[in-house]
């Protein structure tokens, strides 16, 4: 989710286009007719919108290609946007009720716009975890497109952010890989004091302290809280959790980076580049990425990198099996002519063997179990995903699984805490102030 903090004001500005289109309570709790995939009717047309042009623009392509040969008297009307691009456009069809059959929405609350405001199609008859098509997924994932009780979401990668170590210079300062929080900082400490620096972080756009902040509050605060502060119309966000993850992340920033106060300036690829040539010996990020920040010339264990989840703090009150991240997942318009074709369209893209090839073809890990092989993907991305299949819990991005109220009280909060004009506590009044507003 490289871009949260884009999505969140786009998320601001969908809210406001789909007012109009129709009683969120309504739409999300009205009875929805079964998907019937035993008799679909293969003529027409299916249209598709992604966030895959440039580099990743292969895999749907792929998949458009080999659907319609597949099925002759199909056509797949496909649009690719860059990720801005993407929260523009998607924004404008939504304003003018001409919404795709199939598109793309980040879980959390962006998601649950289109839920509950009936342009997106329950799929639970489908793709619920005890359907044979949901069978074959990370239940995780399918969690993140759930919404009392009902499945809305078909999971297409799986995203999440892991702490990666440069074995190499973790060798030459004698440090291990730590296991809880405080041995986190005690090993930056030690290579500070051997002059490496301990790791690389820019702030730049926002997300990135973001991403550290929703990993500590899932630590932190009980999950149940958590759940409900996430929500305004439940909102307290009085649990001490809260500040204890700011104030845990102001002592990384403080004890483990060179960035320090100037971190907001700093930019996130830059830093992984830094990381990549060898520059830093830790670099939180999603597995998505591996592949771009493996350490230069790496062709062994003993020179590559090894993968933790961000340690926990010791005692930590809140749930430590959750791991930050979320799928990016399709949604199927409520509207489309032939939604049971739009849904076969999507279970034939997140078949077995088309996962494998997303994999091979654009290097994304899918939650369809069992795509990885040594083939396709590098054993550091096959640690991550064997992890997350023990996850408890997918705990989605802070930014996009709150309001835009509440996600951009954090970002301007957090930003603020990073150059020292902010405390911990002054931002939870801030969040607490803007959950407040939204109810």
């Amino acid at each position: 989710m490289k871009t949260a903090f884009k999505v969140m004001a786009a998320a601001g500005a969908v809210a406001l286009t789909l007012a109009g289109c129709g009683s969120g309570a309504d739409n999300a709790a009205g009875p929805a007719a079964a998907v019937d995939l035993s008799n679909v009717k293969y003529e027409g047309s299916v249209s598709v919108i992604t966030k895959y042009a440039g580099a990743q623009a292969s895999f749907f392509e792929q998949m458009a290609k080999d659907y319609e040969a597949a099925h002759p008297g199909v056509t797949v009307d496909l649009q690719q946007e860059s990720d801005q691009g993407y929260k523009d456009k998607i924004k404008t069809l939504t304003a003018s009720q001409s919404v795709p059959d199939v598109y793309m929405a980040w879980a959390g609350n962006y998601a649950e716009q289109f839920y509950d405001n009936g342009l997106a199609l329950d799929l639970s008859s489908v793709i619920a975890k005890d359907t044979e098509w949901g069978s074959t997924m990370v239940p995780s994932a399918l969690d993140a497109y759930t919404k009392e009780g009902k499945t809305f979401g078909v999971p297409l990668t799986l995203d999440a952010k892991y702490m990666i170590y440069n074995q190499k210079l973790f060798a030459q300062a004698g440090v291990e890989v730590p296991t809880d929080l405080d041995g986190l900082l005690e090993t930056c400490d030690t290579l500070k004091a051997q002059n490496i620096t301990p790791m690389s972080f820019g702030n730049k756009d926002g997300w990135p302290a973001i991403h550290y902040i929703t990993q500590l509050n899932s630590y932190n605060v009980p999950a149940d809280t958590l759940e409900k502060d996430y929500k305004p119309e439940t909102a307290s966000f009085t649990d001490p959790g809260y500040v204890k993850s700011l104030d845990q992340f102001k002592e990384i920033l403080n004890r483990c980076t060179t960035t320090g106060q100037g971190a907001n300036g700093a930019d996130y690829y830059s830093q992984r580049d830094a990381f990549g040539a060898g520059q830093a010996a830790m670099f939180y990020v999603e597995n998505l990425e591996f592949g771009a920040t493996a350490p230069e010339g790496s062709t062994a264990a003993a020179d590559g990198f090894t993968i933790s989840r961000l340690p926990a703090p010791a005692g930590a009150s809140g749930d430590t099996g959750a791991v930050v991240g979320a799928p990016e997942g399709y949604l199927i318009n409520s509207k489309a002519k032939n939604p049971a074709l739009a849904v076969d369209f999507m279970k034939f893209v997140t078949s077995k063997q088309n996962a494998e090839t997303m994999t091979s073809l654009i290097g994304f890990p899918s939650p369809v179990t069992g795509t990885l092989t040594e083939a396709n993907s590098t054993p550091q991305l096959r640690e991550s995903i064997d992890d997350l299949q023990q996850a408890s819990k997918l705990a989605v991005w802070l930014d996009t699984v709150t309001v835009p109220a509440v996600a951009d009280a954090y970002l301007s909060g957090v930003e603020g805490l990073i150059t020292g004009s902010k405390s911990s506590a002054d931002i939870m009044a801030s969040v607490k102030t803007a959950s407040e507003s939204s109810k």
